[in-house]
């Protein structure tokens, strides 16, 4: 799914319009019924609402959707902020309303004039749409301070009220719980310092269409179903273990074995013909006796790795990292690898701290190479960032200058590709948050590239079914209970739901 800017959405409004030769109004309509239809699944015993509508058409979504509240019999408070510029649709809904009794009106022209709402009682937010590009100030400031005081739920319509769609906020925006947005989710969704604002969204199809001139180019995307359908790869009746490839993975060192054998576990779960593990010796029972499916080759050092196994030009792809540690030889073996590996190759964990440390061998990288980092060894590999937008787009020209795949895990963990294209993921839970889960994503995403699947598909599909797995298993351990092992064993669960979409 492409990430649209707010240009580009309301290109897509206007486009919509033209196309289904219906007015702007109709388009708003529908899109109100689309709310009120979610508003009725998430509180299905909400009675009471309080509506906040600003000048333009994000306000007009909310006048039409009070009216179809008061319909089905909800009892609706109206606060309407005064202006002298209302937009035509707005004044339209306003007419609209008209002459409902139950109604509750409130036409606001200062801060003190917002009633009590109790706590128990819903605030919808239809105060400002996408494409702010001023600083808030005024009544509306006043508005969005008091409300994040309350404690009443919050849902905003498309975006809430000060949240720029396409870059960094001011300091004023409104908190919501929830957020139902249009067509697709915004850029601003994707960012971990936005959550606070956004809460949990839901992305509402309206059936806009969109227009794309041959020479616009799009940059991020949203990991949606149809996506991952497309990438899904079907095995054939007379495949054999051969025809899956045969991965190496590089982990392990003493008191690390953990991470070793998550690993092991998830490329063993994930598609994979054949699995060696190469690690120290004080792994070799370990391995054996918690993954009866992996062969294990030993390095020479009892307690780190610090060597390669021989042939490694013979591995359909090789991961390297978890749980290796950061000795001098570990790092030696690892710079063998990218040097003399010219196949798909996943770097995680202790080998990307040693690259880190060492960045002058970035470049050994190549469009086969897959860098797997959590927020602290990004910060590692390229320094801080002010912002989230800022550290997305250094995360973009880092793949690009590198001509590699970096996958930044996390909460919609993001994969870039060499071409400047980051696509975010729609799967995933607060549960996998937890010691192991990164392992197991390496172990995935080692299978999928041995089994056949180009680095940038495994990337995408990988972070996907890890997501769908975690989802699928904090349904039944909770996300307070979740571990790593978990997701291992909900990744049969996941293919399956991938395949019966």
């Amino acid at each position: 799914m492409k990430i649209l800017n707010s240009n580009q959405i309301k290109s897509a409004d206007a486009f919509t319009i033209k196309q289904e030769g219906i007015t702007s109004f109709d388009l708003m309509e529908r899109a109100a019924e689309k709310i009120t239809q979610q508003l009725n699944a998430d509180f299905p015993l909400q009675h009471v609402f309080h509506i906040f509508c600003g000048p333009g058409n994000n306000g007009g979504d909310g006048l039409a959707v009070a009216r179809l509240l008061i319909h089905e019999g909800k009892k609706v408070f109206v606060h309407l902020i005064k202006s002298d510029n209302y937009s035509a649709d707005n004044i339209l809904n306003q007419k609209r309303l008209a002459g409902f009794v139950s109604l509750q009106f409130n036409v606001l022209e200062n801060v003190n004039q917002i009633p009590v709402i109790g706590k128990e009682e819903l605030v919808v937010d239809a105060i400002l749409g996408i494409g702010i590009n001023k600083p808030i100030t005024g009544l509306i400031r006043d508005i969005i301070l008091k409300l994040n005081e309350i404690q009443p739920q919050k849902v905003a319509i498309d975006i809430p009220t000060g949240l720029n769609s396409d870059g960094f906020s001011g300091d004023y925006v409104l908190k919501v719980n929830k957020t139902y947005t249009f067509h697709c989710p915004k850029l601003a969704f994707m960012m971990p310092e936005n959550d606070v604002f956004v809460g949990d969204f839901t992305v509402l199809d309206i059936g806009l269409q969109y227009e794309t001139d041959e020479n616009e180019t799009f940059s991020n995307f949203y990991i949606d179903e149809k996506l991952i359908k497309s990438l899904y790869k079907t095995r054939k009746k007379y495949s054999h273990k051969g025809t899956f490839g045969h991965g190496l993975l590089i982990a392990g060192s003493k008191g690390k074995m953990g991470a070793a054998v998550l690993s092991a576990k998830g490329a063993m779960r994930s598609g994979i013909g054949l699995l060696t593990v190469h690690l120290p010796a004080c792994g070799l029972e370990i391995m054996q006796i918690s993954c009866n499916e992996a062969m294990v080759s030993t390095s020479a050092s009892a307690d780190f790795i610090s060597d390669l196994p021989q042939n490694i030009n013979d591995y359909s792809a090789i991961a390297i990292g978890p749980g290796i540690g950061q000795k001098e030889e570990s790092g030696k073996a690892l710079l063998s690898l990218i040097i003399m590996f010219k196949g798909k190759i996943i770097i995680d964990a202790d080998a990307l701290n040693l690259i880190s440390s060492n960045k002058q061998w970035f470049k050994y990288l190549n469009e086969q190479t897959i860098l797997t980092p959590h927020p602290g060894e990004f910060v590692r590999l390229v320094g801080k960032w002010d912002n989230d937008f800022e550290k997305i787009e250094i995360q973009r020209k880092f793949s690009m200058e590198n001509n590699c795949i970096l996958v930044l895990k996390g909460a919609h963990t993001s994969v870039s590709l060499p071409n400047g294209n980051i696509y975010f993921n729609s799967t995933g839970n607060n549960g996998m948050s937890t010691g192991g889960s990164g392992d197991v994503l390496t172990g995935i995403i080692l299978g999928l590239t041995a089994s056949g699947y180009e680095p940038n598909q495994a990337a995408i599909f990988g972070v996907y079914l890890h997501g769908l797995a975690g989802d699928l298993a904090a349904k039944k351990q909770s996300c307070e209970a979740l571990i790593a092992s978990d997701i291992i064993e909900y990744l049969g669960s996941a293919f399956g739901v991938i395949k019966s979409k």
